[in-house]
């Protein structure tokens, strides 16, 4: 199990609730870049998730497909099936920052002439 699926096992139960926007404004200063910074880790996790799943089913996966083989093939469901109860990224990165869990920086000011 990769370490991202055993996070997200562990301690979601709680995930979806309702935010206080002045809570997550206080991360950064700014609502707008606290919003922004969620938003691209919540990519990050989602490409993760989608790179993960495709390996796992390309494990599966046969170049000879019959009509049998699509219909039986239990673990490609099972798979999926497991990969569709997981909690949404934006949720997962939403929670990550708010614990403090996701390293951003801020890029210096740049003066344009």
């Amino acid at each position: 199990m990769s370490k991202l699926r055993r996070q997200l096992s562990v301690g979601t139960s709680n995930i979806v609730e309702t935010k206080n926007l002045n809570d997550i404004k206080e991360k950064t200063g700014n609502l707008y870049e606290s919003i922004s910074i969620v938003g691209k880790r919540a990519n990050q996790i989602n490409i993760s998730l989608k790179e993960e799943l495709h390996n796992k089913l390309e494990e599966f996966a046969s170049h000879t497909d019959s009509l049998e083989e699509i219909h039986e093939n239990k673990e490609q469901i099972e798979i999926s099936r497991a990969y569709e109860r997981m909690p949404n990224p934006a949720l997962l990165a939403t929670q990550e920052f708010m614990e403090d869990k996701v390293y951003f920086r801020k890029g210096e000011d740049e003066l344009f002439s």
